[in-house]
């Protein structure tokens, strides 16, 4: 068999110009669009839930006063609703730009397990799973440092 009429390896992926690629791709863009609403509105949910539980504990006896556990659980509900929006920008940018950015992708993970450190009581957890948090922190740091500071070709997308 002569090497030039030899299928390439490549040969077996779709063109890019394939009709069920092109309807698959454009059904895929919808998905996100409605992933972006849901989003948007988790997030007006969120704000909210963090208004409906700082009113609860402001207005629980002795009024307008709150306690360390009531100020790490409205904490946490901010950040919850923060990680909200730190994904709508993953899926906005990913609209526009038909790519998911490792700057922002890291960014929503150190948020996420920011939250988790903030909210933690450590009075319930083995020490195993602070260290385990903190390893996790370090290497995220790490990845954030190699892809985003160490790596100057990375842009600022997605940000409002």
């Amino acid at each position: 068999m002569d090497p030039k009429s030899a299928p390439s390896p490549s040969s077996s992926l779709p063109p890019l110009d394939d009709p069920l690629i092109r309807m698959l791709a454009k059904s895929i863009r919808h998905a996100v669009r409605i992933l972006a609403v849901m989003m948007v509105l988790v997030i007006w949910w969120g704000v909210a839930d963090v208004a409906y539980v700082l009113f609860e504990r402001i207005s629980n006896h002795p009024y307008y006063l709150l306690n360390i556990s009531d100020i790490l659980a409205t904490f946490g509900a901010f950040m919850a609703v923060l990680i909200a929006i730190e994904i709508f920008i993953n899926i906005s940018s990913y609209l526009r730009d038909n790519v998911i950015h490792i700057k922002i992708v890291l960014a929503t993970a150190f948020m996420a397990v920011a939250r988790k450190v903030i909210v933690l009581d450590y009075k319930e957890v083995s020490p195993a799973y602070v260290f385990a948090t903190a390893a996790l922190v370090l290497a995220l740091a790490v990845a954030y440092w190699l892809a985003v500071v160490k790596n100057t070709s990375i842009e600022s997308h997605g940000e409002l």
